[in-house]
């Protein structure tokens, strides 16, 4: 990297969602999101620990779900991934996996967001 180069200092992931209220709900009581002091019409700012997501409502659009498209839009490493995927299940998550040894040392499950995002969440397994 350039001495003089600008650097990144946070992300966020940025979902289109049909009915904000309803997917602002399901990452605040289900996935333990906190909602930001931000206020903007149309759009929900949210952080659980590192992590942070805007929710852009639109509602003229398709789901994720239904385009087809099947790419995970955010991958979240957890310190504990069977405490993590117990805790979600009992709130109701929409879970698409249960969590499984991978192959490249990774121990993962996948879940969907009310819209059809999907994230995969995952824990190193020790030893590896």
């Amino acid at each position: 990297m350039e001495e003089d180069m600008a650097r990144i200092v946070n992300s966020r992931c940025v979902l289109a969602v049909r009915d904000l209220e309803r997917s602002t709900r399901y990452y605040k009581e289900v996935l333990g999101f906190s909602q930001d002091p931000i206020d903007a019409d149309g759009w929900s700012f949210l952080t659980r620990d590192t992590f942070r997501v805007m929710l852009g409502e639109c509602s003229n659009e398709r789901p994720a779900g239904e385009v087809g498209d099947h790419s995970y839009v955010a991958y979240w490493n957890v310190d504990d991934v069977d405490g993590f995927y117990k805790d979600l299940v009992a709130k109701g998550a929409l879970v698409m996996s249960e969590p499984t040894d991978k192959p490249w040392g990774l121990r993962e499950f996948g879940l969907r967001t009310p819209d059809g995002h999907r994230i995969t969440c995952g824990e190193v397994i020790h030893g590896q």
